[in-house]
């Protein structure tokens, strides 16, 4: 079977083109910005490769001169979004400011050497090239949970397509007569756009898994998290707390919980009401992300009740901030008197004695109650 390369292109074309239909459909409506970038980085792709084919089809320069830039626009489109996908799923990524310049320089570059082939083809390969290599190490070291097999799938995809287009881009600056045109049948364009068909299906298999690993992330989170104040659940606490509690007793780090508990929560049910009463928890809910550190837990064990679990935190820091957690409720308090509330609190240090994650929240839950029966307002140190 002879292949070449209109028909190559024309069938990468045609599956880019199948892809970006149906995603839509798989993918529904309620995306996420991540892969909502990605299903459009599908669809810029898919415009770039119809845009050069048609750049083939026609007679005059000008034509040709118009549609391959604007090919090269949305190529160049296309991976900037997938870098945007990236950092919606991995985190914040390195090279981003260099990307944005290559995706404007690449098509402008293109455009204003149209006249000189060798120079519009060295330019607008190697810079697709470089947004390829970009692409690659964006998919390095993930900032976020996400953090699936299918970083290397894109990887390995990005990082062949960088290879064969960057060989192109040589051969047309300087081995003209082995590329002399966009559809030369010699075997380092063959096998690019095999490549190309190839990755094109690798490619956007692995970011589906991206989607799907990203969605599953979310149903967790939704399940971990309570629907009123955004905190982490009893199920969330169940999840994170024993690790934390297992991490600080096999280094013998200090850890610190808080159990606190709203003061008289039902009298401002009784009479207030149940809105006024979940402002209340919101409020406080609000506080305790505000001021908790990334590596603390937050949590909402049920009704008024609420725990912080504090890795690396003696007495000394434990004590501050309750301190300046109390005072931001004042605060908040004095800004809506007519939700004032104040809360008791029993706080307990990982010793020896803890040899589960039950005894150490037992001992901090006996300490709130002598909080509770020592005039509320207050907070207990643990014995």
């Amino acid at each position: 079977m002879t292949l070449d390369i209109r028909t190559l292109l024309v069938v990468n074309a045609a599956n880019l083109l199948l892809m970006a239909s149906i995603l839509p459909f798989i993918m529904g409506r309620q995306l996420s910005q991540a892969a909502a970038h990605a299903r459009a980085s599908l669809v810029m792709q898919a415009l770039g490769w119809l845009a050069l084919i048609l750049a083939g089809f026609w007679i005059h320069q000008w034509q040709d001169h118009l549609l391959s830039s604007v090919s090269m626009a949305y190529l160049s489109a296309s991976q900037w979004l997938l870098f945007q996908a990236l950092q919606g799923w991995l985190g914040p990524r390195r090279g981003r400011t260099l990307l944005l310049w290559v995706v404007w320089l690449t098509p402008l570059g293109y455009a204003l050497t149209f006249q000189s082939y060798p120079v519009r083809v060295g330019w607008s390969n190697l810079m697709l090239a470089l947004q390829l290599l970009i692409i690659c190490q964006a998919t390095l070291r993930p900032a976020l949970r996400l953090d699936g097999a299918w970083r290397w799938v894109v990887f390995g995809c990005a990082l062949t397509m960088a290879a064969f287009t960057a060989a192109r881009g040589l051969m047309g600056a300087f081995f003209t007569e082995l590329y002399p045109t966009f559809q030369a049948p010699s075997p380092v364009n063959l096998m690019a756009m095999l490549a190309a068909n190839v990755t094109l299906v690798l490619g956007n298999l692995a970011l589906l898994v991206a989607w799907h690993e990203e969605a599953e992330a979310q149903l967790r989170e939704q399940a971990q998290t309570d629907g009123l104040t955004g905190l982490l659940n009893r199920h969330g606490w169940d999840e994170r707390a024993p690790a934390l509690y297992d991490q600080a007793r096999r280094h013998a780090n200090p850890l610190a919980l808080i159990l606190l508990d709203l003061d008289h929560f039902k009298r401002i049910n009784d009479t207030l009401g149940h809105e006024a009463g979940d402002q209340v928890l919101k409020m406080l809910g609000g506080i305790l992300q505000k001021n908790r550190r990334s590596s603390d837990l937050a949590v909402r064990l049920g009704g008024e009740e609420f725990a912080l679990l504090l890795p690396q935190t003696d007495r000394a820091a434990a004590l501050l901030f309750e301190q300046r957690l109390r005072q931001a409720l004042r605060d908040a308090c004095s800004a809506q008197p007519q939700l004032a509330v104040n809360y008791s609190a029993g706080l307990s240090l990982l010793g020896p004695a803890d040899d589960t994650l039950a005894s150490f929240m037992a001992r901090a839950d006996a300490a709130l109650y002598r909080a509770k029966h020592q005039g509320r307002g207050c907070l207990v140190r643990a014995d």
